[in-house]
Parts: structure tokens; C-alpha cells; sequence
């Protein structure tokens, strides 16, 4: 790299002579894994080259999440490109965080970087990766950054052995064998995600959305129903559409959503609880090698004439092809939240219809941070919880009285929901901060509650993400609680619900409820919260519904 760091990489490509197009991955999750699609693209007729990204595995120097992604990504680009059997062109692709070192290097601009094929990762680090709505990712901060410092810690042990030094150590039986590592300083990073909760120049340097402009390149954009980087999939699609740099990358762009992500993959029917058919399946690989065939090889497969979006519809279990995302046809519809009395868990009276409230009482529950609602499946990463992961009955969540329940009556015929899904809410609090949370649920004849898509809301960032403001207790607030986006079809007999609560933990951290920095904080109290659902304050849920 261009400050001495060595970086290692295995390299596939065919047994003929000539110049091929090249296909790189960049990864912190060692590049071994790339045996098999190695073999495979080389065969096709493509350079593929797999690298450990910096600090990782094989590869020198330290791992920092994002940090020297772009230039080590350009110095990576330009070197592939030169060698003597590349033809010049240089495409990127891989998940999760690959898709963060396909962005941050396509942001630096290497010349002969012709397109990218990032599969469900993020637009920003800070909101939707790190953070949602104010909320901390706990159990992605947590398990991502354990799972990944295994190897940092193998690097320590690999480099703590003395044996020659420890040859004069008496008695015998005290020989230490290895010299443990200290664990101090494993993972700077998460101490420094906890001390940057807002939306600041540490989040900044490293926004994909805050530099669209400077992408100049074609990008497949793969993600999932299911999938924890689902808002900031849609986001790059949509917004590169307008925003990236050049007319060629403008006009270039690709959107594909499948059901699991890392909640289950795109190789079997069955994510979660739900069997989604035989439909649903399909070859990633084949996608984005055929993608590339047209892009890198020029090869007239029908690529170009083909629609830019393609997603399963859940529900109906079928693929369909769109002119765009979000979907033209579809049309926003508020659903407002009524209730005749409580609306607390599955006994309450909590109705969703698309008439106006009246004068109606408010509902509210008591939030209590040592006892919060449970994870029940969801987009998760890295690994499910006990309670699963994807689509899962939410009937134990829905139970508690500290979850308001609002449901439609059984639609006689098929509704399609399918584009962005938002809560439009009137809320207080008897706390000076507190989180809403939102959950989409299909319910089916039987009572299964399948949960579609969910998001939070930490009331202090209530008007910014860059500055957060405490509430005062009592106070009504008007929130905006992003859901992110489904496609579902409810089938004659279903109902649509919405589920209203405070926590969704370990999903994300439970809020203490006291105004305090929530990385230091160890106080909780509880906190009553209040949805106001009447003529001048009507809360509603916000859906797209498609022909």
C-alpha cells in the first residue's frame, strides 16, 4: 500500500493465455472462503483475487472498521489492474462489510474501477449500521466485533511466545508456555462507536450517502427483506440513481431484494419461520457473474434490456421485475391507530382502519428497562438469538402489556404492501428520554404474527441526528419512526398489525430511561409513554400499497 503496509491476496484465473477482466474481493473475514467462487469465475473467464483487508489474517498492519478502506482499496484497484494478465477493467464484489470496502474504495475513484456488487451492506456507519434512530445496534456491535476479534487475538498469541527467554525460569512445572495477551485495546473501535452516539465528523469521513458524487461506477445492489442493512440497500439504489457521479453510473444502477440476507441467505425456500416456496431460491454467484459478463466482457446477454429492479414479493411467493424503488405504482396509505379501550398486548382493543380518528382516549404502558420487550427474530447479525432470526411469531411479544397492539379486520381480498412503511406518531413521556419502537406484522388466519419490518426511535434525536435533544416529561412530541421498507402481499383472511412498544432488546440497547450517556449509564427508572390517537393528534402508520 502507498504507506508500506503489505497486504496479502490469493489469485484465480484461467489456465489460457491472454488478459482478462478482474474480479476482487476485499475481506476481513479471510480470504480462503473465496476458494470456491475463485475456481468458478476463473473458469468463466475472470482474474479473481481475494484479499485480506488490512490488519486481518494474513495481511499486516491494524484493523480499524473503515478506516483505510478507500485508499487501500484504490492502491488494490490500480495494482490488479497493471498486472500482466488483467485487461484493465476491475470489478468489486461481497457482503456485509465487503460491501463497505466496495463504497469507501469506489468514493476514492481509482481509474480503472469499472463497477461495484456490494451485497447487503450499509449507505452510512453511523445510522443503520451502528446506530438506528439513536438506538445502539447491541447485538451487532457486540457479536460482530467478538467474532472479529478472534483473529486479533490470535495475532497477539501468534506474537506473545518467548521460549528462549523463559529458559531459566525455575522450578520446571513453572514454564509458561505462552504469555497470555492482554485483551486491553482489542477493539479500540467499539469504545470509540459507544463515544460518537451522534451523527458527527467520525461518522462523516466514512458516509457512503454523504459522497454519492464521487461514485462514478455501475452498482448491483443486492439485500434482503430480512437484513439488518435494508434501509441503507434501498438508500444507495435510490439515491445513486440521482446522485452518483457520472451519467454512465447514473443510468448503471441495479437493485435486487431477496427475502434472508444474514437472516438465512438466497439458497433455500424456508427463512426463519416461514417457508417462502421454491421460487425464492436462486445463484447469487450466477447474478452478479452474469451482471458482469455484460459490464466487463461486453457479452449481449439481455442485461441491458432487462427492468433495474428485481424483488421477491413475500406473500405471494413470486419474483417481479419494477421500473424503479421505490415502486411508481404503488401509493402511500395512512392506516390511524383507534382503540375503544387499552390497546396494551393481544387482549387490548387496538384497531388500525383508514378513517380519521375522532376524539379518542390515548393509550399508554409502562417501559421498564430491566424488564424489555424481547428480540423475536428480526434482522439480525451476526448469528440468531434463542428467539430466532427473520420471520418469527411475535405472539409472546405481543402479550405484554407494556406492547400496544393494533390491527386491521381480515381483508377479504389480497392487499400488497410493498415500498417504504414509516409511524407518523404523537407521543410523551414521563422520562426526559425514552425510545419508541414500531413493528409491521402479518397475521395469519391461524394467529401466526409475522413480523415484516421494524424500527426505533430514541426520542432525544427526535428532530437530528447531529444534535440530540432531551425531552421535557409530559411534553407531546410529533415522531417520525422509520420502518424501513417490506413487500408483502396479505392474503384474503390476513390481517395487517402494527406493534407500539419502547425496547426490542438485544437487538438494541435498552434505553435507561434517564437522560444520562447511555454507554456510561447503569441507572434505570421506568417510564410511562403515551400515544395520542385523536382528531388533532392522529397517529398513523404509513404504507405503500401496490396494485
Amino acid at each position: 500500500m502507498r504507506d508500506g503496509v503489505t497486504l496479502r491476496a490469493d489469485i484465480y484465473r484461467p489456465k489460457a493465455e491472454g488478459k482478462f477482466p478482474v474480479l476482487l474481493v476485499r475481506t476481513p473475514y479471510d480470504k480462503n472462503g473465496e476458494v470456491e467462487f475463485g475456481l468458478k469465475a476463473a473458469a468463466r473467464g475472470y482474474v479473481v483475487i481475494a484479499q485480506d483487508v488490512r490488519g486481518r489474517y494474513t495481511s499486516d498492519g491494524d484493523w480499524y472498521p473503515f478506516k483505510f478502506e478507500s485508499q487501500d482499496g484504490y492502491d488494490t484497484v490500480e495494482w490488479a489492474a497493471a498486472l500482466p494478465y488483467s485487461n484493465g477493467k476491475v470489478g468489486m464484489f461481497g457482503g456485509s462489510y465487503v460491501g463497505a470496502t466496495q463504497f469507501l474504495a469506489a468514493i476514492a475513484g481509482p481509474p480503472h474501477l469499472s463497477g461495484i456488487c456490494p451485497n447487503y451492506t450499509a449507505s452510512n456507519y453511523h445510522d443503520g449500521w451502528t446506530y438506528q434512530g439513536g438506538a445502539f445496534e447491541q447485538w451487532f456491535n457486540e457479536s460482530w466485533t467478538t467474532g472479529l476479534a478472534e483473529n486479533t487475538m490470535n495475532r497477539r498469541v501468534n506474537s506473545s511466545g518467548d521460549a528462549l527467554a523463559w529458559t531459566q525460569t525455575l522450578p520446571l512445572n513453572s514454564y509458561p508456555v505462552l504469555g497470555a495477551p492482554s485483551a486491553a485495546g482489542l477493539a479500540p473501535y467499539f469504545t470509540d462507536w459507544l463515544a460518537h452516539p451522534s451523527y458527527d465528523d467520525y461518522w462523516k469521513q466514512w458516509s457512503i450517502e454523504d459522497h454519492y458524487a464521487q461514485i462514478q461506477v455501475p452498482v448491483f445492489s443486492m439485500g434482503a427483506w430480512y437484513d439488518i442493512f435494508l434501509g441503507g440497500t434501498l438508500r444507495n439504489y435510490a439515491r445513486l440513481k440521482t446522485e452518483a457521479g457520472t451519467e454512465a453510473a447514473r443510468r448503471g444502477q441495479r437493485l435486487m431484494i431477496y427475502v434472508g440476507g444474514h437472516a438465512g441467505g438466497w439458497e433455500k425456500q424456508k427463512v426463519g419461520a416461514v417457508d417462502f416456496g421454491t421460487k425464492l431460491p436462486f445463484d447469487l454467484d450466477e447474478a452478479m457473474l452474469r451482471w458482469y459478463d455484460f459490464l466487463l466482457k461486453g457479452i449481449a446477454n439481455g442485461v441491458d434490456r432487462e427492468k433495474p429492479v428485481r424483488i421477491f414479493v413475500m406473500g405471494q411467493n413470486e419474483w417481479r421485475d419494477e421500473d424503479d424503488w421505490p415502486v411508481p405504482s404503488a401509493k402511500t396509505t395512512r392506516y390511524y391507530l383507534h382503540a375503544t379501550k387499552a390497546a396494551n398486548g393481544l387482549e387490548g382493543a387496538g384497531t388500525l382502519s383508514t378513517v380519521a380518528p375522532a376524539e379518542e382516549k390515548p393509550d399508554q404502558y409502562v417501559y421498564d428497562p430491566s424488564d424489555a420487550v424481547p428480540t423475536i427474530g428480526g434482522p439480525l447479525c451476526c448469528g440468531p438469538l434463542p428467539t430466532g432470526i427473520g420471520p418469527e411469531d411475535q405472539r409472546p411479544a405481543e402479550a405484554r402489556n407494556d406492547v400496544l397492539v393494533f390491527t386491521t379486520s381480515a381483508f377479504s381480498q389480497s392487499m400488497a404492501v410493498t415500498g417504504p412503511v414509516s409511524l407518523d406518531l404523537y407521543v410523551s413521556s414521563s422520562a426526559v428520554d425514552t425510545d419508541f419502537t414500531g413493528k409491521l406484522v402479518d397475521v395469519w388466519p391461524n394467529g401466526f404474527a409475522q413480523n415484516l419490518t421494524e424500527g426505533i426511535l430514541r426520542l432525544r434525536y427526535r428532530g437530528s441526528q447531529e444534535k440530540p435533544e432531551l425531552a421535557n416529561p409530559g411534553d407531546v412530541c410529533h415522531i417520525t419512526v422509520d420502518l424501513w421498507a417490506t413487500s408483502n402481499v396479505l392474503l384474503p383472511g390476513h390481517k395487517l398489525r402494527l406493534e407500539v412498544s419502547s425496547s426490542n432488546f438485544p437487538r438494541f440497547d435498552r434505553n435507561l430511561n434517564t437522560g444520562e450517556e447511555q454507554a456510561r449509564g447503569t441507572r434505570m427508572v421506568k417510564a410511562t409513554n403515551v400515544i395520542y390517537h385523536d382528531k388533532s393528534r392522529p397517529s398513523a402508520l404509513l404504507v405503500s400499497i401496490a396494485p
